[in-house]
């Protein structure tokens, strides 16, 4: 968590949502001088609030000194509405998706100004993927990022689109000119097209999902390696995939 996002939180809850935010993928487990470095904090604070996050489970200590995110905090994760229903609801899909191209299927929702990957199914012999479920990307990489900018509420669109942007590959498209033409065609077409703009070995092209009220709430992709299929090939098996899930949210309660 930013400093911003934990402001207006008590003094201690903010400092113990840092020790929580400072961990991430490639930061899985650290010691409590590593975690007192990356979050700016005492050594003395972060001891004592280390002790509570164990004693609650959020956090575990291993056998080498190290701390671990504790599965108490990924059973009280997986709670979130937005995204335990969204990918109960998708995964049938999302596995027939990739069953039936044996390549990447990822879902993903906004968060502010940021994607976050709800699901993600490795195919068979696929091309290698930079994202991890629970990881946040830049809305304006990939397939599923520039649907769901596509379809953001105008303001977050000029915050994305007023920079700065994460520049992936040489064919990451950064220039918010270039940008807004894309997602104007995105939202005309349904669907989004990410062509070796993450990595120089992957195209991705995504379709939005919607819920009852006809409101997109997360992004579907297919992420194959470049030079295998033609978007246009690809975009409608993804498209029915995202409508599919679409239907399926509708019927919750």
């Amino acid at each position: 968590m930013t400093a911003s996002r934990a402001a207006g939180t008590g003094p201690v809850l903010a400092r113990a949502l840092q020790i929580l935010g400072a961990f991430s993928a490639d930061h899985p487990a650290m010691t409590l001088s590593e975690l007192a470095r990356r979050t700016r904090l005492p050594v003395s604070t972060v001891h004592r609030l280390l002790a509570g996050l164990v004693d609650w489970g959020a956090l575990e200590r291993g056998d080498d000194g190290a701390y671990r995110v504790g599965l108490r905090l990924w059973e009280v994760g997986a709670l979130a509405p937005r995204g335990q229903g969204l990918r109960e609801r998708a995964l049938p899909f999302l596995e027939d998706l990739s069953q039936i191209t044996r390549e990447n299927v990822q879902l993903a929702v906004r968060e502010g100004s940021e994607l976050v990957f709800v699901e993600r199914i490795a195919g068979t012999g696929a091309v290698p993927v930079l994202t991890r479920v629970g990881a946040r990307f830049a809305l304006t990489a990939t397939g599923v990022g520039l649907v769901l900018l596509a379809h953001a509420p105008p303001e977050t669109q000029e915050e994305v689109l007023a920079g700065p942007f994460d520049r992936f590959t040489p064919l990451t498209v950064t220039d918010p000119a270039v940008l807004r033409r894309m997602l104007a065609d995105i939202r005309k077409s349904g669907f989004s097209v990410s062509d070796r703009q993450v990595t120089m070995d992957a195209l991705s092209v995504g379709a939005p999902v919607h819920d009852a009220r006809g409101n997109v709430v997360a992004a579907v992709s297919l992420v194959v390696r470049h030079g295998s299929a033609q978007p246009h090939t690809l975009a409608p098996l993804v498209r029915t995939s995202a409508r599919a899930i679409s239907r399926a949210l509708a019927q919750l309660p």
